[in-house]
């Protein structure tokens, strides 16, 4: 059974970051933090697999507990490849211990700083949540590097929490983000707590900009396919 998420009932004492103890309970933060958390992961897997491709290659950036590419391996019907890269080891050891608990071996989990990692010859890479946690000025030779990683005919898929260029609508938009949270169980305080400890550390762009920096990479084809309120999935295809 997984843990329950109460690391916000206290002041944070440092910045947030993945280490051991948000490991520990990182898929409850994810479900009660994420709208639709699940929902997105259930239609990245199923437009995946419509590849209907044997061999397919797909690497996850920002794997955390490799969620996705277990519900890949569970539902797929054709040959696949699944490698999974984190630059939290807490999260990696987190990951090895799910897959093995299913059986999945063939799932690869790799530390490794995602700035540099090598990305070569796939078919599908995903990033849901990662980008926002990258330097800003980072993220253009990330994507830049998943684009010319792709073989043709790839796909990209990223999930981003954004903010929008009007501020009555941005506003309007954390207000009912907020709302989202204390349905699941959070206290004002612990809202507030870790808003503080990510400040700096989650930097969102807005949805324009994501495009753009998809298509300045080389990307022609990019898409919202899911959006709730200031959360939103993209497809980016090289055609």
């Amino acid at each position: 059974m997984e843990e329950r998420d109460r690391i916000f009932l206290k002041a944070p004492e440092k910045k947030f970051e993945f280490d051991e103890t948000v490991a520990a309970v990182f898929d409850d933060m994810l479900n009660r933090s994420v709208p639709y958390y699940k929902e997105v992961i259930e239609l990245i897997v199923d437009l995946i697999l419509a590849r209907e491709k044997d061999d397919l290659s797909i690497l996850d950036l920002g794997t955390s507990t490799a969620h996705l590419l277990l519900e890949l391996y569970k539902k797929r019907d054709f040959s696949i490849s699944l490698r999974g890269v984190d630059n939290s080891l807490a999260m990696i050891e987190r990951a090895k211990r799910k897959c093995m608990a299913f059986g999945a071996k063939e799932i690869e989990l790799i530390e490794g700083d995602l700035r540099d990692f090598p990305i070569e010859q796939e078919d599908v890479v995903v990033a849901n949540y990662t980008l926002q946690f990258i330097r800003p000025l980072d993220r253009p030779k990330l994507i830049n590097r998943i684009y010319k990683g792709l073989n043709s005919d790839g796909e990209f898929y990223f999930s981003e929490k954004v903010v929008f260029s009007d501020r009555h609508l941005d506003k309007i938009m954390i207000d009912t983000y907020y709302d989202y949270k204390r349905k699941q169980g959070y206290s004002d305080y612990e809202i507030s707590t870790k808003r503080e400890a990510l400040e700096n550390v989650l930097i969102p762009f807005t949805i324009e900009e994501n495009i753009r920096l998809c298509k300045e990479a080389g990307f022609t084809q990019v898409d919202t396919i899911f959006q709730w309120a200031n959360f939103v999935t993209f497809r980016a295809k090289k055609l």
